[in-house]
Parts: C-alpha cells; structure tokens; sequence
C-alpha cells in the first residue's frame, strides 16, 4: 500500500485526526513540501496526445479504467491536484467511499439533487430546511417539473407515504438536525421509506444534509443514507474564510454527481480546497470546544427568565420528542442552539444588538461565535404561514457557539439579555 492511503501502522489503525495531517499527499510529488501547494492552474499538459486521448476517455465514461487507473489531470473544472487530496480526506470521517467538493453548499446541494431528478420525479424533503434550500425546492425545481411533498416533524412514515400516493417516490433530502430549530428525524426511517420504493430502475437515495453536527457528531452513511451533504464553508471550513460544500457517498452515486459537476462547473477552486485541507488539521480540536462551550452555554439559557425555550441536543431527555433519534444517530449534540427570547422580533433584534463578542452574521461553525435571526435572515423567503408553523418565529435567535472562553460568551448573552 502507498504511503498516502496508509491508515495503519503495525496493525493499529490510525484516526481521521491523524490522517488529516498528510492522508492522500506525499511530499515528493512536490519538491519535497510537507504541505500540498496550492495548483493554480487552469490547465495541465499531456505528455502525448495518446495520454490525452486516454484521460478524456475515462473522464467521460467513454472507457472503463484499467486495475489501478485513475483519471489523469485534465482541466481543473474536472480535477485538481488540490481537490483530489482534500476529497480523500474528506472521506475519512464520514467513512464514504468517494467525496467530491463544490464551490458552495449550495452547490453540492443543487448538484446532487439535479443528478438524480427529472422531469416527473417525486422528492420527499424534511421541514424546516435552510432558507436556500427551501427555496431551491419550491420555487426553482416545479419548474422542472419535479413534484415535492413534505416531511414535517413529528409525521411517521405512513404518513409521508400516503402524501407520495401511487406516485414513485424518486429521492428523499434531509437535514438533520433541522435548521434552524434543531429538529431531528430518523434517518433509518428514511431509509426505510425509500426501500419501498426502490426497485431495478429507480434506488431511491436518501441525502442527509449533515451541516449542523458535521462529521464529529453524525455519520448518516452508518445509519442508512446514500448520501452526506455538507456545507463545508462551516465547520469544515471553520474560519469564515472560504465558501464550500461536499457531496459523499458510493464510488457509483458520486461518479453520476461528478459528471453533473463537471458539466455544471461547480467544483470549489484550487485556493478553497487548500484552505479546507488546513482546517481539516484541527477540525476535531475545533468541534470538540465547540460542543463543550454549547453545552456550559445552552444551560445557562435554559435557566434565564428572558428566554422562553431553548433547543439544543445536548438538553434532551427520555421523554422528549427526539431523544431516541439522538441516541440511535447522534455522537455529540453539537454547538447550534436555538433560542426563543421572550417578546417577539422586537425584543429579539434588542438582544442582538446589545451582544460585543458574538458576532451578529448569518453562517456558523466558524471559530467565533455567530448568533442571527433566521425569520428575517436566513430564512427570510420562507412562507410566512410555513415559518410560523415550523416554529421559525420572530422571538426565534440561532447561536452557533464559538471557541471562545465559554465564561466570556455566557457574560456577553447574560449582558445582552438584560437589554430586553
């Protein structure tokens, strides 16, 4: 075995925290550098036009590459010495077989639906869903004719059956836990419906939009999904620098997103993918604070006279609605909190505007702490009706907790609250 798909050494295997230092790289391919450079280039040069001829015969399916071939450097909307590294190592934590990177998780997001969606296709969506996705759903794919149905909180399978009917369902989409409410959904159930409809001609994935709990704290592909999606300019990416996303799962269903990929052009640059390969050196490092914060930060929430309800994993108990879910699939609770002040956009917007150290911006999983108001934010296109039924209401805050002294986060919100 190569040096750059080692994962062990003397029969212990090795973890995605070590492999992220140097898994699918080695410093002799670039003049010794311990770290990848950053390929900016365009193109790249065939050293005949046979082996150029051969490069596009794999890339575009035309052939079926031999024991051991991989597809050669071509043009970096197809490949990237940069983005095949990082997407090695992306595959790590997830335990996927391929992972392929994208400009954003927009992107991915689009791209992977597209691939598998036509005209007449059936897709079940969990509820609520990020605002951009929500509207890529319900305003851009009827469109093309794609029919959707709903998958609210709280609904069984049965239940979301009967609203598919005699149609064939086509693909499911998840997110979970739910943006912004920290909602979560089974995924075996997931998968569970899809493999009722499944069948020679039509495999029903299930895509798990993991953003939320990223690869630390979920790991979809162990619990029945086909498919993880990322926005990874969050805690991927992790420092506000840099916009990405991923799509991983099966060398079969990534080979179908790659092609879509490189038609649409909608792979990251050279730069994002070096970026993401810095962060993924301290991503465990970065969550595990992270989770650790949340957890000493959403108590403290939970016991304040001004706020009227908090959702945060790592506040479930056995009868709540959703700690099973969270034992059967979750690792951690992550570091997303959502906050019901009491009052309404009001008294929301004066907390906000009174915090000094969290930093009122739309993302997360960035090393700062980040806090915003997703009804008139990230989910400002969101049917009204729909918001206040998914509990996407005024009084709504969603905080994602930095690695910040957990001490000095829980002063600024303590501080803050007080103004309302």
């Amino acid at each position: 075995m190569s040096d750059e798909y080692r994962t062990q050494i003397a029969g212990h295997e090795l973890s995605p925290e070590s492999l992220m230092m140097g898994y699918g790289y080695r410093p002799e391919w670039s003049e010794g550098a311990l770290k990848s450079p950053i390929f900016q280039t365009s193109t790249f040069t065939f050293e005949s036009a046979a082996e150029g001829k051969r490069f596009f015969e794999i890339a575009y399916g035309l052939a079926e590459p031999s024991a051991g071939e991989s597809m050669g450097l071509i043009y970096s909307r197809l490949n990237n010495p940069d983005l095949e590294i990082l997407e090695k190592r992306l595959t790590l934590w997830d335990g996927a077989e391929q992972s392929l990177v994208f400009a954003s998780g927009m992107a991915a997001i689009t791209t992977t639906l597209l691939t598998f969606l036509e005209p007449g296709s059936v897709l079940v969506h969990t509820c609520p869903l990020y605002g951009g996705t929500d509207h890529f759903i319900h305003h851009v794919l009827p469109r093309f004719g794609v029919d959707t149905v709903e998958w609210r909180h709280g609904m069984t399978t049965g239940e979301v059956g009967a609203l598919v009917g005699d149609r064939s369902l086509t693909a499911v989409l998840m997110e979970t836990p739910a943006n912004p409410t920290n909602d979560l959904f089974s995924i075996r159930a997931a998968r569970n419906l899809a493999d009722r409809y499944r069948n020679e001609e039509n495999s029903v994935p299930v895509m798990v939009d993991n953003t939320f709990l990223g690869p630390m704290w979920q790991h979809p592909l162990r619990h029945g999904a086909d498919i993880v999606l990322y926005s990874a300019t969050k805690y991927i990416g992790g420092h506000s620098d840099l916009i990405a996303g991923a799509s991983l799962g099966s060398h079969e269903l990534m080979a179908q997103v790659g092609q879509m990929r490189t038609i649409l052009g909608t792979m990251a640059t050279p730069l994002t993918g070096w970026l993401m390969m810095r962060s993924l050196e301290t991503l465990s490092l970065r969550m595990t604070r992270q989770n650790e914060n949340a957890m000493k930060v959403a108590t403290f929430l939970a016991n304040h006279p001004k706020v009227a309800r908090v959702s945060y994993l790592g506040l479930l108990d056995p009868q709540d609605d959703g700690y099973q879910i969270y034992e059967e699939q979750c690792e951690g609770p992550g570091a997303m909190i959502s906050l019901w002040v009491e009052g309404g956009e009001e008294e929301a917007f004066r907390f906000l505007d009174s915090l000094q150290l969290a930093k009122l911006a739309v993302s997360l999983g960035s090393t700062e702490s980040l806090i915003q108001h997703p009804a008139s934010m990230t989910h400002a296109g969101v049917d009204p009706d729909d918001k206040i039924r998914l509990g996407v209401t005024d009084s709504l805050v969603r905080l994602s907790v930095g690695v910040e002294n957990p001490s000095d986060i829980i002063a600024d919100l303590r501080n803050a609250l007080e103004s309302i």
